[in-house]
């Protein structure tokens, strides 16, 4: 059988807004998917647009899913994630956007992280995102020039989430900025699970989304 391979992008920001609140990426987001494909067999690689340690937010030491992962071998691998800009996407069967804040300052505009979700959607691969990750796709075009969410279904943290937590310290409301290039979106009440399939394009609303979303992955990445 061959073992697939997903890769994780990871933000390097570690403050945000004007009171420089500090940020990252969040952690639940990185340690539930990663049980879930860890679990499935499928092999997690990292990398961020700076490469070294991503900083981090939102860690529980009351969930045994993120005390297995602040404890494992993958988060020591991770404090070496690669520049993203020496990773070849085609490497991988997926490409993930963990959320967390710092998505919302580098993963939204990065050059690079555009020309790989590019890359890996038009070479069929799996794109994936989650609460702040979808932030990755805006400003993605496709060969004709469209954006690469216009008209799809998708969803992320929603406004009314972000008026109940961070909306003083974002530079924009990824909702909107998602309705704005075309997107399909839609989204359910507050801190409840919501995954989105559109095709290829997988994106899931907040934290509770992110083990339900890495398990959608699964099924897809194993032809279910």
């Amino acid at each position: 059988m061959t073992v697939k391979h997903i890769l994780f992008v990871l933000t390097n920001t570690p403050q945000i807004g004007p009171n420089q609140r500090p940020t990252g990426y969040f952690f639940s987001e990185v340690a539930h998917p990663y049980e879930v494909f860890d679990q499935a067999g499928i092999a997690v690689e990292y990398a961020s647009p700076l490469g070294g340690t991503p900083p981090e937010d939102g860690y529980d030491e009351k969930d045994p899913v993120q005390l297995a992962f602040r404890h494992s071998d993958a988060i020591r691998r991770m404090a070496r994630s690669r520049k993203l800009s020496e990773v070849d996407v085609l490497d991988y069967d997926a490409v993930f956007f963990p959320g967390g804040l710092g998505p919302m300052m580098d993963i939204a505009v990065d050059p690079e992280v555009k020309r790989v979700v590019a890359r890996a959607w038009d070479a069929g691969k799996i794109v994936a995102a989650v609460c702040h990750g979808p932030a990755a796709f805006l400003g993605v075009r496709l060969a004709d020039g469209t954006p690469l969410i216009q008209n799809r279904k998708l969803t992320s943290f929603s406004d009314e989430e972000e008026a109940g937590y961070a909306q003083a310290d974002v530079p924009f409301l990824l909702e909107d900025a998602l309705r704005a290039e075309g997107g399909d979106y839609s989204a359910t009440d507050v801190w409840q699970s919501k995954v989105v399939i559109d095709g290829r394009l997988f994106t899931g609303q907040n934290p509770a989304s992110a083990g339900p979303l890495a398990q959608a992955i699964v099924k897809e990445l194993q032809g279910e």
